[in-house]
């Protein structure tokens, strides 16, 4: 009886010896314990060590398909992106302003592009608060204390509608295209 792939200890699996032949299996010699220690000379004065991690994928060819985001993903690179392009606007030009709203929709684009099919709703969620905590950071404040930041971003939010309507919409109609495309091919099959 066959153990289950989870019961197997790690590692490459030895086949069984095919039928009908007499020769013995021969196993592959051991590597050594420090085979992940590969020499590389430097000026040539001396051999130094160099430690290979294994990497998942290093070897492995590319596909061509794009990384896809988890739902965390997607609000972590939204939050990211849209500080990148407020931080970028308010260093270049001194307010917020349209470099940060074409950062916030590419930063929308991309978000909904490459979040994975079961995270879709992410993508249109966590673009609006991303846009929301860039305001916040970023932003110009009215007056000091918590009132002054609520009312800076109240008038941020107002001032910049049209931005964060057009980026969630984009967001919204591209996931919602992905969503219905999976849906179509799920049932052709």
């Amino acid at each position: 009886m066959e153990q289950s792939i989870r019961t197997q200890p790690p590692g490459p699996r030895r086949r069984p010896p095919s039928r009908g032949t007499d020769r013995a299996v021969v196993p592959a010699p051991a590597a050594p314990a420090d085979s992940r220690l590969r020499t590389a000379s430097g000026d040539g004065s001396r051999p130094r060590a160099r430690l290979r991690l294994p990497w998942p994928g290093r070897d492995r060819a590319r596909t061509g398909r794009p990384a896809r985001l988890t739902a965390i993903g997607t609000g972590v690179a939204a939050v990211a992106g849209t500080l990148l392009a407020a931080g970028l606007d308010r260093l270049l030009s001194g307010g917020l302003g349209l470099l940060f709203g074409l950062g916030y929709l590419v930063v929308c684009f991309q978000l909904a592009v490459r979040v994975r099919f079961p995270d879709l709703p992410a993508a249109p969620i966590s673009g609006p608060i991303a846009f929301a905590l860039a305001l916040l950071v970023v932003g110009p404040v009215t007056a000091p204390g918590l009132t002054g930041q609520l009312v800076g971003l109240a008038g941020g939010l107002a001032v910049r509608a049209g931005w964060l309507f057009t980026g969630t919409g984009l967001a919204g109609l591209i996931c919602a295209a992905r969503w219905v495309a999976q849906r179509r091919l799920r049932r052709a099959r």
